[in-house]
């Protein structure tokens, strides 16, 4: 089965969660953000990673040069949250709503 995780980076502990290829969540945890953490939490989670998303930020160049020198299959994603909603369809607002 493939599985994907997705680590939300932050200075002291990153958020990490693990899920299959159906969704479901298989593991979710605070790691030390430090490429050895990481790196160890996965090794011993024993599950083959399809992909891993790191969130770009300010340690993420680290984080990913070291992840992938230790053969992990690591991508870097941006977090635009303007291109994650469909660009036709207005949010919603109070004066449409009345």
């Amino acid at each position: 089965m493939d599985y994907y995780a997705g680590i939300d980076v932050s200075l002291k502990e990153s958020s990490v969660c693990v899920l299959d290829a159906t969704g479901k969540v298989i593991r979710e945890a605070k790691v030390a953000s430090e490429p050895e953490a990481l790196i160890a939490w996965f090794k011993e989670l024993g599950l083959g990673m399809s992909l891993i998303g790191l969130e770009a930020g300010p340690l993420s160049q680290w984080l990913f040069a070291e992840m992938r020198k230790a053969g992990l299959a690591v991508e870097l994603l941006e977090t635009l949250m303007r291109w994650a909603r469909p660009r036709r369809r207005p949010l919603p607002s109070a004066s449409r709503s009345s």
